[in-house]
């Protein structure tokens, strides 16, 4: 069978990272596209994938020609694209009586307007083919609101709104669209929580403990395999229980 071909963005973050290793085990080609990073990053990611078909490739999501460039060399390259994950997001947390314009538009822009960007250039190809798997990252933020985050939630839940309109437009080409929605999850950003702060965030997850980028990972993993093709619109939470709901 020919190995697909997945795309992964924000691929060089913490979660990015995880997804592509997870994607990479499953037997997929891997490219990781991210901004421009420093060479000492780069470094680090490519001695962490050292072992698995993993490439990176730089890509400003938030610009829709810049994306449809990107989706066309992929599929020059390899032949085509199989699997994006839509992973890119930002934050630039303030409540909304002291958000300007300018955080409002960046967050909606690489958090929102990547995955239509991404997708409406990728989508076609994944119709054509007969095959596509698209996985969304959300976040719980979008599903409970969060105290200072009134643009981050917005485009999350947005994110879902778009990822279950599209995968009724594609279900009959073969194409699958979801999203996942983490919770509390080990980045650099918790692991700057002070003390008192990570042991209250503990302490509200019924599992017990902060999420590991693996568990996002592994949802990922399972959406996008060859044989999933019957699951779609769906929204999987990964959360510890953080927030539950039909």
């Amino acid at each position: 069978m020919t190995q697909r071909i997945a795309v992964v963005t924000g691929g060089l973050g913490g979660l990015g990272l995880a997804i592509c290793q997870a994607l990479a085990n499953a037997g997929r080609k891997v490219i990781a596209a991210d901004l421009p990073a420093s060479p000492e990053r780069l470094a680090e990611f490519r001695a962490r994938t050292a072992s698995l078909d993993i490439e990176t490739a730089v890509v400003d999501v938030a610009d829709f020609d810049a994306c449809a460039a990107f989706v066309h060399e992929v599929e020059t390259r390899h032949g085509t694209l199989d699997i994006l994950v839509n992973n890119a997001g930002i934050t630039r947390d303030a409540t909304l009586r002291k958000m300007d314009k300018a955080q409002w538009d960046a967050v909606i822009g690489v958090n929102l307007d990547s995955v239509f960007n991404l997708c409406r250039h990728a989508v076609d190809g994944m119709q054509a083919r007969g095959f596509g798997r698209i996985v969304n990252i959300s976040s719980v933020s979008g599903q409970t609101g969060n105290f200072g985050q009134v643009n981050y939630a917005a485009a999350k839940a947005g994110l879902h709104g778009f990822s279950m309109s599209l995968a009724r437009e594609v279900a009959r080409k073969g194409v699958t669209v979801n999203s996942v929605s983490p919770g509390y999850v080990e980045t650099p950003m918790t692991r700057a929580m002070p003390d008192e702060v990570r042991e209250r965030t503990v302490a509200s997850v019924p599992v017990g403990r902060i999420g590991q980028p693996a568990d996002i990972a592994r949802a990922v993993a399972f959406l996008t395999a060859d044989d999933a093709g019957y699951i779609t619109g769906a929204n999987v939470p990964v959360n510890g229980g953080l927030f539950m709901s039909f």
